[in-house]
């Protein structure tokens, strides 16, 4: 290695890809993980896509970009401020400026450097000449002449050569990384094994642009970096995405509970990618339904429920507003069935692919009457295949709709996963009818688990077991029509406790980073995980008092919930919503919060996170340590 790398080879570096939506910035990100992956690096990223579908080519409006952090980790979040910026126009540029670390390196295709380009993106003037990239490295390369050139002997058209452009740019960050191209070309013939012109075409732009880096004119001008190789526990590990784990783990979970499963969803983004990998898993008991409209959708999964298979809908906020009336008569009739909310910002349609937590409160409230649910939250994407095994085991334990929440971070974010064995997981019971009952039939329906208030799961076509069921109030024992006053008030305090007796079966809340009580508990939910994690343990350098308590189960909460909030003197809530989650510890544990709210549609920083919980620590102790934070994750 030489001196120039050795001096570069940190534990993390954040690199961003950016460009137009038809630049292939995501595929030229997806590529990269592949590589650092199999280099030994751990690894976090982040898609962003545009708000706009086909947004005017060239505008702020229709960037798309992608940030990975990679390294030696542990790394949990895409990191702050990306150390090199891949730019492929000057609206990229302008969109990604502002979020880049200082002195960071930037590559820019000066092919779209033209005053026309500039005047699309919003530039007066050219920022490589007016003073505005001063203090970064900029490295000017004008990527689309070389792909052209470099694809010219394949003969194809203009604008299927210039499309080649992204693996011409990932052929140059792969040299400044020291990464091999192998994998990269394994995909590429894959890909397009029916095209030879289109495979070999994107073949030569890899390698051209790999040897672009190796010249010996241009070795002085653009850095070679490394990254520390990750230390990972033994096992098998494969990158996955939140939306691939989370089909993943419904699978499995019907696989525990020995149930056919069917997954009944109205595309919407950012949802759409469940459906798209649940349709690939028919093998294994998973069957999909694309409904017309999100009210068919939901009661297309209540309808496999009461069948005996395991429903599920899923949406983003807009659709599962539609669904609420369909997911009430789940409740009445005491119906198992799944409802993944993949968050993103904003009411009605909003900021459609960007993220945000803003669901909790439909989640947890929004329903007419009084008809609460078990509500559980996946924190990271590998999370999500746990979490979806966690809500199906509540949903038919308790007999009941259960809310997963997810949102357009995670659903999109990939991070390595430990495949685990599947022994380690305990068969999802389901509620059995045991053998005849040896009284009435329709009674026998009705009666619950004394600790879950869960119903036998009776589905038509069992012999002798047919009986009266549908969305009016029931007689609390036998389930006929009921409108008296005493049994409504019984079966709405049945409905109440089916969903209290939840915390009785999920383990107690445990502590992420730090000790059990001090100064300030930084309480988080979802996807705020990585960003909370990352700096309680850079304050934890310099002050102990700090910690992490990260909440899956959020209705009900753990039994102990409560009593570890009040070892702490303050309780800091970050949250991507206005502190929904603030409201509802109030609400249910009576406790004080200071919340800390983010709505921008994008993560939180650490290094946000970090200087709001270091103002509240100096607030509480009157020490204030902010001077003396170490920046970086991870080291």
């Amino acid at each position: 290695m030489s001196a120039k790398q050795q001096e570069l080879h940190e534990p993390s570096v954040v690199v961003r890809f950016a460009g137009d939506s038809g630049d292939g910035v995501q595929l030229m990100g997806t590529q990269f993980v592949s590589s650092t992956a199999l280099a030994g690096s751990d690894f976090a990223t982040f898609p962003d896509y545009p708000a706009e579908i086909r947004a005017p080519a060239g505008t702020t409006f229709g960037v798309s970009a992608y940030q990975i952090n990679l390294g030696a980790g542990p790394i949990t979040t895409a990191g702050d401020a990306p150390q090199m910026l891949v730019a492929f126009n000057p609206a990229a540029l302008k969109v990604s400026l502002p979020l880049i670390a200082d002195g960071a390196a930037i590559i820019v295709n000066t092919t779209n450097f033209t005053r026309r380009g500039l005047a699309k993106a919003g530039y007066e003037e050219d920022p490589r000449s007016d003073g505005s990239l001063d203090g970064y490295q900029l490295i000017e390369v004008d990527i689309t002449r070389l792909t052209l050139e470099a694809v010219k002997p394949f003969g194809l058209a203009k604008s299927d050569a210039g499309r080649c452009k992204n693996f011409w740019a990932l052929g140059l960050v792969q040299w400044m990384f020291g990464l091999e191209l192998e994998a990269i070309e394994e995909w590429i013939n894959r890909k397009f094994a029916k095209n030879a012109s289109v495979r070999q075409a994107n073949l030569a732009a890899l390698h051209a642009g790999n040897a672009y880096g190796e010249t010996a004119a241009l070795a002085a001008a653009v850095p070679q970096l490394g990254v520390r190789k990750a230390k990972f526990a033994p096992g098998t590990y494969r990158g996955v995405r939140g939306g691939e784990a989370l089909a993943l783990g419904l699978a499995a979970a019907g696989e525990l509970a020995d149930r056919p499963m069917l997954f009944c969803s109205y595309p919407i983004t950012p949802a759409s990618p469940l459906l798209h990998h649940l349709a690939r898993l028919g093998k294994l008991g998973v069957g999909v339904f694309q409904a017309e409209d999100e009210i068919a959708a939901v009661c297309a999964a209540i309808g496999a429920s009461f069948g005996g298979a395991i429903g599920v809908t899923s949406s983003s906020g807009p659709g599962i507003a539609l669904k609420t009336e369909a997911i009430a008569l789940a409740i009445n009739a005491e119906l198992p069935l799944l409802i993944i909310d993949s968050q993103r910002g904003g009411p009605s349609t909003g900021l459609p692919t960007k993220t945000e937590q803003s669901d909790l409160y439909q989640a947890v409230y929004g329903r007419n009457a009084d008809a609460p649910l078990p509500v559980v939250a996946a924190r990271s994407p590998s999370d999500c295949f746990d979490v979806a095994i966690e809500a199906t085991r509540i949903a038919l334990r308790h007999m009941t709709p259960v809310f997963l929440l997810t949102d357009g971070y995670l659903a999109n974010a990939a991070e390595p996963w430990l495949i685990p064995e599947m022994d380690a997981y305990a068969p999802i019971e389901t509620n059995a009818l045991a053998g005849k009952p040896s009284g009435d039939v329709q009674t026998a329906v009705f009666e619950r688990n004394r600790k879950s208030f869960g119903r036998p799961w009776v589905s038509p076509g069992m012999p002798e077991l047919m009986h009266r069921i549908g969305g009016l109030e029931k007689d609390i024992s036998t389930g006929h029509i009921s409108y008296e006053a005493e049994n409504h008030q019984a079966m709405t305090q049945l409905r109440a406790d089916k969903v209290t007796s939840v915390a009785e079966f999920i383990p107690e809340q445990a502590i992420e980073v730090g000790a059990s009580e001090g100064a300030v508990a930084v309480v988080g939910w979802g996807s705020t995980y990585g960003a909370i994690y990352q700096a309680v343990r850079r304050i934890a350098r310099l002050d102990d008092r700090v910690s992490h308590i990260h909440i899956r189960h959020i209705n009900p909460f753990p039994n102990n919930l409560a009593e570890l909030l009040a070892g702490f003197d303050r309780i800091v809530v970050p949250e991507m919503n206005m502190g929904q989650l603030s409201t509802v510890l109030r609400d249910k544990l009576g406790v004080r919060t200071v919340p800390f709210a983010k709505v921008t549609g994008q993560p939180f920083l650490i290094q946000e996170v970090v200087e709001f919980v270091l103002g509240q620590l100096a607030e509480v102790t009157g020490d204030d340590v902010r001077p003396r934070i170490v920046q970086g994750e991870g080291t």
